[in-house]
This record gives C-alpha cells, structure tokens and sequence, in this order.
C-alpha cells in the first residue's frame, strides 16, 4: 500500500505512487489496476473532459470475451453496439470477388466514444484521479537515468508530478520517449515513423439497413499502399475509414475512400455524423518497453496486431500486465529494469510473439505485386486466411496446396514467396517462445530475430523496416 505523501502546491508540485500519461485503454487499465490496490494514480490527459475518450478507431473489438478485471466487463458491454458480427468479408474488385473468412472468438464493433467514456469512470470509480487540459512537456530522470516524474503544462500553468513510475499511454509516436534518456537500459528505441500508418475515419448514417451488418467488410485501396474498412455499428451506423502508410498522400487516399462511398449504392443519401484521423502502429512490439522507473503501454508500445489494426484488447492487458508488475516493484522498493522485466515476458508471451509473426506479412505486402497478392488471396480458403490472421500462422496441408496451385496459375512464383515467408513467420513465431527471462539475454535474442528477418527480407526482396 502506498505510504507517500500528496502534495497539493501546483508550484512545488505533486508526489505520487505513479503517473500515467494518457487515458487511453491502456492508461485506464494501468491506472484501474494500481488505484484498486490501494497506490496514489494521477492519469494526465491532454484533452479536456467533454473531449476525453474521443479516439479515431475502426471499432472492431477483438476479443471482446476476455477483458482484465481492473474494469469491469459490465462496465464496457453498454458500448458494445454491435455483437452479431461473427466473420470478416474481403472485397476484392480486380478479381470479381467476395471472400467471406470467419473470426475466431467474440466480436463486437463498438461506440468508440461511450466506450473511451467508460473506461474513464471505470478508472476514476478505482480511484484513480484523472488532470484534464495537461501536457507533459518534459520527463524528470535522476544522476543514474531512472524517471521520476514529468513536468507539465496543466490548464496553462506549469506544474511538477514526482512520481516512483511513469507509465506512458500517450499513444503512438509518443513525445514521451523522445525526452528520456534510455542509455541505461534495454529499452527499444529502434523505431522510426515508416514502420506507423495513419488512419482516417468517419461514422456515417444510412437510411436502409446495409445487408452485412453481420461482416467486417475490408477493400484494397486504387493505390498499394492501404485499405478501406466498413464496420457496422448498428445496421444504419457504419464506421468506414481507411488505413494507409505514413509515406503516402492522405488526401488522395480519403478521395479513394470517398469515391468508394459514391459507387455503393447503400450510402446513397447517408450523412456524417463524425471525422477523424489518427496514427496506429503496424510494427512488431518493442522489444522492451521499460526503463528504471519508466513503462510503456498500448500503443505506445506497439501492441497492436500490424496487420488488422486491432489493438483495444491488447492494450488493456498491456495496461493490467503493467499494473500488475508495478505493484510488485515499489512493494519491493525497487522500479530497475530488471524488476520490472517481467512486464515484457508477459505481452511477449500473450500477444507480442504472434503480432512480430504477423508483421512478416506486412513486410511481404510491401515488397510484391499487388495484383498477385490479391489473386493469390482470392483462391484462398478463407479459414485458412483467419488462422493466418489471428493465430500468426497456418497449416497448409497437400490438399490445400494442390488446389491453390490450380487456382493461380501465371502467379506462382508469387505463391513460392508467400509460402516461404509463411516459414520464416513460423520460424519467428517459435523464437519469440524463447523470449529472454531478464535484460541480460537481450541482446543475443535480438541477434538471432534479426537474422531470421535477414531470411525474410532475401525471400521478399523487401527492404530492412528495422
């Protein structure tokens, strides 16, 4: 249980058992785990309160049946608008087709906002205390790099949060992890703005009930580098947006989603009722995301399956994981890297592993031909692409082989590549099992990841993203 005092003078600042910058899933989640047990949490989020929770998001919920218990489930389930969606429906127009794959597990597409919003009571009724209208600015490390705290900017007033851990929520690219020093750790800091897309979105009403209320319907952009998504909040509601490499124009990828909306006659006469952007990880996981004293969570640490987007789920496990650990290390009175490892064997062993798997599949899209994927893509079953999609690998057995050679026939070399970087996923796969126990291991677990992507970038002819 904490034993710190609070301090209330915004000049000389404020001292806390933890900080938690942002009141995304993450941060909520974090921050629920900690106030339950009892420790002094301050949430600091940059919007203000009318604003908090309103988050650009696909609104596709994976795993919707298995939630941590920091908030709980029935907390959530009024923002589930959607329950009955059970499978995915991949449109592919260059090749006349439909292709209809089942998701696995529970599914919901939700109201993105009354779910940030509650996520946020469900925080605040743990405990939790939350400043609105605060920027951090900069973060507070000692003479031996540990961060103990952050300056910010709190409704136009300067003020100072000392705290025995930071955890960061702050969302991709965070600015946070420009400002600490990460010298005296393992932390990852191979990231770079490539390896992110952003995403655009708007929910838009429709007179008529769309026929595929029941589908997550996905597109390929004109161009190569996105896709467009149409999620069905409720069978007149429909979140639809695209996502798209932070590389490319966004201008003229939303003109491909509006062009898109003109030629589907079921949004004739439908209005928006809301827009927004944002930037969404399609990276592996930090390899670490701690440092003395420090944690990041959620997106801003890359916990989102790369080639879905998804990452609700991820994130509150991320946050309760985090939570968790950090309890353990100030009962210990000690927040090094190492106490706070465990943290990152516990993401790796849920999740992280089969998101860096799947990432090999994004590296694959971006170095072959569009056409060909597609085709390939086509002629495949779809319970063989939801394995692919949510295990990180699938089985293709002689069956399945013989028939896709049929199939695609003027694409097989394209095929040997697939199938070859389906290897390389399952040898990557297995090597993340092997995550090391502590700092120490490290740096000879990265030689060897790296020299299986080595393997991939030879078969795809891609270039290194990392």
């Amino acid at each position: 249980m904490s034993t710190t005092e609070q301090s209330t003078d915004a000049t000389t600042g404020d001292t806390w058992d933890v900080v938690v910058v942002g009141a995304g899933t993450a941060g909520c989640y974090a921050s629920a785990t900690l106030a339950n047990a009892g420790y002094d949490v301050v949430v600091l989020e940059r919007k203000a309160e009318e604003e908090a929770g309103h988050i650009a998001c696909g609104d596709a919920l994976k795993g919707a049946d298995g939630f941590p218990d920091a908030i709980p489930k029935s907390k959530i389930e009024p923002a589930f608008t959607n329950t009955d969606v059970d499978h995915g429906r991949f449109e592919i127009p260059q090749e006349e087709t439909v292709l209809e794959i089942p998701i696995p597990g529970e599914l919901a597409v939700i109201d993105r906002l009354e779910y940030g919003k509650r996520i946020i009571d469900g925080t605040l009724e743990a405990g939790t205390e939350i400043h609105y209208e605060t920027v951090v600015t900069d973060v507070l490390q000692d003479d031996e790099g540990r961060v103990t705290g952050v300056e910010a900017i709190r409704n136009g007033e300067p003020r100072t949060y000392d705290a025995t851990v930071v955890v960061d929520g702050a969302g991709s690219l965070s600015i946070l992890q420009d400002m600490v020093d990460f010298s005296t750790s393992t932390f990852d800091t191979n990231v770079d703005y490539s390896q992110f897309s952003s995403a655009y979105r708007e929910i838009v009403r429709v007179d008529e009930p769309v026929e595929w209320d029941d589908a997550l319907v996905f597109k390929p952009t004109e161009r190569s580098a996105g896709y467009l998504w149409y999620f069905p909040r409720t069978e007149t509601e429909i979140n639809v947006g695209l996502g798209f490499q932070m590389t490319e124009e966004p201008m003229e990828l939303v003109e491909d989603l509006k062009r898109d909306l003109r030629n589907r006659p079921e949004f004739d006469g439908a209005h928006v009722e809301d827009k927004l952007g944002a930037a969404l990880p399609t990276k592996r996981p930090h390899d670490s995301a701690v440092h003395p004293g420090f944690v990041a969570v959620g997106d801003a640490a890359g916990h989102v399956n790369p080639t879905t987007g998804g990452g609700i789920a991820g994130a509150a496990y991320a946050g309760a994981y985090a939570g968790e650990q950090i309890i353990e290390a100030i009962e210990q009175n000690d927040v090094s890297e190492e106490l706070l490892w465990r943290y990152n064997e516990r993401v790796m062993d849920h999740y992280g592993g089969r998101f860096a798997a799947l990432d090999v599949y994004n590296i694959l899209v971006g170095a072959v031909d569009l056409e060909d994927l597609t085709s390939l893509i086509a002629a495949m079953p779809g319970d063989k692409l939801a394995e692919g999609l949510y295990s990180g690998s699938t089985d293709l057995d002689w069956k399945f082989k013989l028939e896709t050679l049929l199939k695609t026939r003027g694409h097989w070399k394209t095929l040997w590549t697939v199938y070859r970087t389906k290897q390389h996923a399952d040898d990557l796969l297995a090597h993340y099992e092997n995550y090391p126990s502590s700092p120490a291991g490290l740096s000879a677990w990265q030689r060897k990841r790296d020299e299986l992507l080595e393997a991939v970038y030879e078969t795809t002819g891609a270039d290194p993203k990392y």
